[in-house]
């Protein structure tokens, strides 16, 4: 993050819906409005659980750094993929999630039509140049009834939304800041990506990308 982080910027545009198919659209701009409160609580997060890269079951270094906030946390190690109520890189607990993100998750859901949306799981990816995530599908939580809600920050982005197989076709979903997914329902489980940064700087984020994820995970 760069010291221009809170640095004004211009008045956000009007939120319009982009539907996906049954279960998932794209809230344009739908975060514009929370963009101050949403970065001074990315930063408080940062600095109770800073960002780490964890390590895959197989070994593999992820690219795109994390941490997590809420009552529990997506962690990965050599045992596997979990959620978990400690930071292992702390410690202590996960850093509760600020009220401004559990609004934004609960009015993005219910605009999509998943009425009383209650996260309790926040995973706060940071991308920067290069960095992408590969094709897959959220399946450590318990009730596939509630969906995802995934909110974009900074640089622009490509999402890949692909089908319940992972060698369905993806389709190639620009995503620009304040924009936010939402899918569940019928498309609860399809895969998604992000295909690698490009370079760039931005108003708030500086070089990077910020991606918040709410799940009911518990």
């Amino acid at each position: 993050m760069t010291a221009d982080l809170f640095d004004t910027v211009a008045e956000p545009t009007t939120p319009w819906v982009e539907p996906l198919e049954p279960g998932a659209m794209v809230l344009r701009q739908f975060a514009r409005r929370y963009e101050a409160a949403l970065m001074e609580a990315v930063r408080q997060v940062f600095e109770e659980s800073p960002l780490r890269h964890m390590v895959t079951p197989g070994g593999f270094r992820m690219s795109v750094a994390m941490t997590n906030c809420g009552e529990l946390g997506w962690v990965t190690d050599r045992k596997g993929y979990r959620y978990d109520a400690i930071d292992p890189e702390t410690g202590r607990r996960w850093p509760p999630m600020p009220a401004v993100f559990s609004r934004l998750a609960s009015e993005a859901a219910a605009q999509a039509g998943f009425d009383r949306f209650a996260p309790d799981a926040c995973l706060v990816n940071r991308y920067v140049a290069g960095t992408r995530l590969s094709l897959h599908q959220d399946r450590d939580e318990r009730d596939y009834t509630q969906p995802i809600v995934s909110v974009s920050l900074g640089l622009p982005a490509v999402f890949l939304f692909g089908g319940a197989k992972r060698t369905d076709k993806a389709r190639r979903i620009p995503l620009a800041h304040g924009d936010v997914v939402v899918w569940g329902g019928p498309a609860r489980l399809h895969h998604h990506g992000v295909l690698p940064l490009k370079e760039g700087s931005h108003p708030f984020m500086g070089d990077c990308r910020i991606n918040l994820t709410f799940r009911k995970a518990g």
